[in-house]
């Protein structure tokens, strides 16, 4: 069982195409819709909750931006940016600038979705009691996963730093329906901003044990170096029985697999996913600009499956992950595997075997790759299993800066390794401040 958008994009769909076959005949031109009847009721609530998920599938959002920014950011030469957007290839060079307009949209697209979530919110008194848990469980969770990425690329890290005087993102909580110098936040701090998401994450399990939530909280967790609740967290989602590894790692990678515990879902009718546009060659509908290099081939085994998971063209002079050849296939966003690679961490790092030993854990992710099982643990070993099992998924960056690494010579902190605060924004906010470097 996966969950993802596509089942309430669905019930959605239906929903509208019954009230526009029922008011077929009496429709009233209008260009807007009045705050008051906006939300009136639980079906106009549910229908917005769809556009939130809609908001989030954006390809500047979940469809494709926060993981290649991720990827890209934390790359040293393991791929190399050979396209023509100049947007795409200051990410990879680490020479972003203020006016860069992916940045920009990235910014602009996730508030959106933010503010969506946050309509949700403001009318659950519309929603049935039966209903209402869940609608603000995902509302919540929505709100978020892309807070969540926000600080992570526009901010400093955690642990870099005076959390609570590093400045974050601005948090808006309540809906912005007409833009007033109220609405002007200043940026939150680093430790505000979190303490937010986990409030979130934390009431959307409470509310409806929603998986993605869960698997969500431990991934917060774990950026926080809190292994106890990241490993507590993995596990709780690990041993609800509703995900299983697929025993074919290909298969990951496909719509509706078992292990998926949320993706974006990209439909011929609705949605597109850029994840396939910039890592998948011309041959698999892509442009072919995210070309994986020797240097990342060679920290595969021999036998790893994982390791010839990659394809060729032009007579085999480039390489490309096939996580992404499918043009509609699903946008994974969180996966099972990961949850294991979490548990086994903390596990290792706090000493304790919660759900399982951490060295089992490791080589039940290697026996699915093609690989013998290893007899002691080490964290790089730990680590490099990560980094392996989640190639090309957008977590490069965040694990680096996590275990305070480096990209190349460049340390974890450097300033050009946080997104700058869109120019754009800076210009019309007075109260926002831009990052160091910028």
């Amino acid at each position: 069982m996966n969950t993802s958008i596509k089942s309430l994009v669905l019930a959605g769909s239906v929903m509208l195409l019954s009230a526009a076959c029922a008011n077929r005949l009496d429709v009233e031109p209008t260009q807007s819709i009045d705050e008051s009847t906006a939300l009136a009721t639980e079906q106009d609530v549910t229908v917005t909750l769809v556009g939130a998920y809609d908001g989030m599938s954006s390809i500047n959002v979940y469809g494709g931006a926060f993981q290649y920014a991720g990827d890209l950011l934390g790359d040293d030469r393991e791929v190399v940016f050979g396209g023509t957007f100049t947007t795409l290839d200051e990410i990879w060079r680490k020479t972003m600038t203020p006016g860069n307009s992916q940045t920009t949209l990235t910014w602009n697209n996730s508030y959106s979705a933010i503010n969506r979530a946050n309509n949700v919110l403001s009318a659950l008194d519309k929603v049935s009691t039966a209903n209402r848990g869940p609608v603000e469980a995902q509302a919540r969770f929505i709100r978020a996963a892309v807070y969540f990425e926000l600080v992570r690329l526009y901010a400093k890290a955690w642990g870099d730093g005076d959390n609570a005087a590093n400045l974050g993102v601005p948090l808006v909580l309540n809906p912005t329906r007409s833009v007033t110098d109220e609405d002007y936040k200043a940026r939150n701090s680093v430790a505000e901003v979190y303490a937010q998401i986990i409030d979130d994450l934390t009431k959307a399990e409470q509310l409806a044990k929603y998986p993605p939530a869960i698997a969500l909280l431990s991934r917060v967790y774990l950026m926080q170096g809190n292994y106890a609740s990241a490993r507590d967290a993995a596990n709780r989602v690990i041993t609800s029985g509703q995900f299983e590894l697929e025993p074919d790692f290909a298969n990951a990678f496909v719509d509706d697999n078992n292990e998926s515990i949320f993706s974006i879902v990209v439909t011929d009718q609705d949605g597109a996913n850029d994840m396939n546009t910039y890592y998948a060659s011309a041959l698999n509908q892509g442009r072919g600009d995210i070309r994986v290099q020797t240097k990342h081939l060679a920290l595969y085994e021999a036998s790893d499956v994982r390791g010839k998971f990659f394809n060729t063209s032009n007579a085999g002079s480039r390489t490309f992950t096939s996580k992404f050849n499918d043009r509609f296939g699903d946008v994974p966003v969180l996966r099972l595997a990961e949850m294991y690679l979490t548990r086994a961490e903390a596990n290792f790092r706090l000493g304790t075997t919660v759900g399982a030993a951490p060295l089992a854990d490791i080589n039940l992710i290697r026996e699915r790759a093609g690989l013998a099982p290893l007899t002691s643990l080490t964290i790089a070993a730990v680590l490099k299993e990560r980094k392996l099992e989640l190639a090309f998924e957008g977590q490069q960056i965040h694990d680096i800066k996590r275990t305070k690494g480096t990209v190349g010579t460049t340390a974890f902190s450097a300033n050009n390794l946080v997104c700058p605060i869109p120019q754009r924004e800076i210009d019309t906010n007075k109260k926002l401040v831009q990052n160091p470097g910028y």
